[in-house]
Order: C-alpha cells, then structure tokens, then sequence
C-alpha cells in the first residue's frame, strides 16, 4: 500500500510540474527568444521550482556554511540523486545571471529542452568535439559573469541507495582557468523523497535538506591542481554525507 501511494505521488508530482510549466511556458518562450531576457527566465524557474514542488508537499531547506556574495561568479558542484537537485539548485542560486551544464538529452525533454536550448548548456559525453564545444561554451558564459551549476558525477548513481559516484575534472580545471571559486553543495536527502525520477520506487511529500559548503578559492592554484581540487570537493561532501548518514 505504502508503495503505491509512492507511485500516486510520483505522477502527481509529475502533473504539478508539466501543468505548472504550460502555465508558465508563454512566459518562458517570451524570456528565452533573447539573451539579455535569460535573467527572467532565471527568475522564473525559480518560482515555478518553489510552486510545483510545494503543490506535492516537497519543501526544501538551506544550510549555508558562510553568507555567499552573489555579486560574484561561481561554479557550484553540487552531488546528484534527484531530478529534485535540479529545483533545489534553481531556487538556491538568487542570481538570476545562471546556468545549468547537463546531459545532452535535456535538450530532449518535455519541461527542459527550452532551458537547454537557450540558457543552459548541454553536453555529449559521447563526442569528445560536442564536449569540447559545450565546455568552451560554458567557458565563455564564466567570463562574462554567468554563474554555473555543474554536477560532477556528470550523472544520477544507478545503484540504490545511491553512493557518491567519482567526480569529472571538467568543473575543475575550468575553475584554475578562470580563478573561479567552487561551491561544493551536499544534497543529504533529496533522493529519500524522489530517487533518479522517481519512477522505480516513487516519491514522497517531504522536506529536502541542502548543505551549502564554504566557497573554495582558486586564484592561487594551477592547472597540476585539478585533480587534487575535484578530490578536496569529493571529499568534502563526502564527509558530509557520512555524518548525514550518522546522525
């Protein structure tokens, strides 16, 4: 019985966000047909995010280690277990000068593919040049002040419970290029409420804690640094997640 009404839930949620987004979607057409329009976009992600999750009973909580001034640029890396990280990180970031880098099937769905499209990026990891490309994009959207959310684990874990996957060394390297700080965001729980989709095991009304670590500076570090900077973010929400799990 508990199981179905997970999968009852899951569809509802499903509804709150595709009925919430049609609503939206002459707004969002409007703000995605120019550049200088994405910063709506933004703003309105955000409050679709807030409004379709609250629909279902799905809330989500910030614990942020220190105050982040958003009048500079950032490349958050946060852990993925959910399609809800991608609400959470939308209503986190209050600037509206932001993106998203994802897998190329975004570009496909139904409530995403006109996010990447125009203000998000997408990736093909399959293509080495499409990568190539989707990272000098990104690369270019850094310099001129757009803050971005990349997920290292590049994907949501296949195993349930999920484990923190290894990271990729894209977000890394481009952060010494630029001398761009890092925020590495622990996601605790979001995959307790909608795993993956949520389709397998379904989902649930509930609260989604997000832990916001500290930003980490890297105007100091060199390109040799990479990897020994993806291996401090890994471990940092790493921990997190332990004591999560420990409490």
């Amino acid at each position: 019985m508990k199981m179905i009404l997970k999968k009852v839930h899951v569809y509802l949620y499903a509804f709150s966000v595709a009925f919430s987004y049609l609503l939206l979607f002459p707004f969002f057409y409007f703000f995605s047909r120019k550049p200088s329009r994405y910063k709506y976009m933004n703003a309105l992600r955000r409050v679709w995010g807030i409004v379709s999750s609250f629909c279902v009973g799905i809330l989500y909580v910030f614990e942020i280690e220190q105050p982040i001034d958003w009048s500079r640029t950032y490349i958050i890396c946060p852990n993925h277990t959910s399609n809800l990280d991608i609400t959470a990180m939308s209503i986190f970031v209050k600037t509206n000068d932001c993106c998203f880098m994802g897998k190329q099937e975004l570009a496909d769905f139904f409530v995403t593919s006109l996010f990447f499209r125009t203000v998000d990026v997408p990736v093909d990891r399959q293509s080495k040049i499409a990568s190539f490309r989707a990272f000098k994009k990104v690369m270019e959207r850094l310099e001129s002040g757009v803050t971005t959310i990349i997920f290292p684990e590049a994907t949501i874990p296949d195993h349930y419970p999920p484990e923190l996957k290894e990271f990729k060394n894209g977000p890394f390297r481009m952060a010494i290029e630029l001398k761009l700080p890092i925020i590495p965001v622990t996601s605790l729980n979001t995959w307790e409420i909608l795993w993956d989709d949520g389709l397998k095991y379904g989902s649930k009304p509930g609260v989604c804690n997000i832990f916001v670590h500290k930003p980490i500076e890297t105007a100091h570090l060199t390109i040799d640094d990479a990897d020994a900077l993806r291996d401090e973010v890994h471990a940092i929400i790493s921990q997190k997640l332990a004591e999560h799990d420990h409490r």
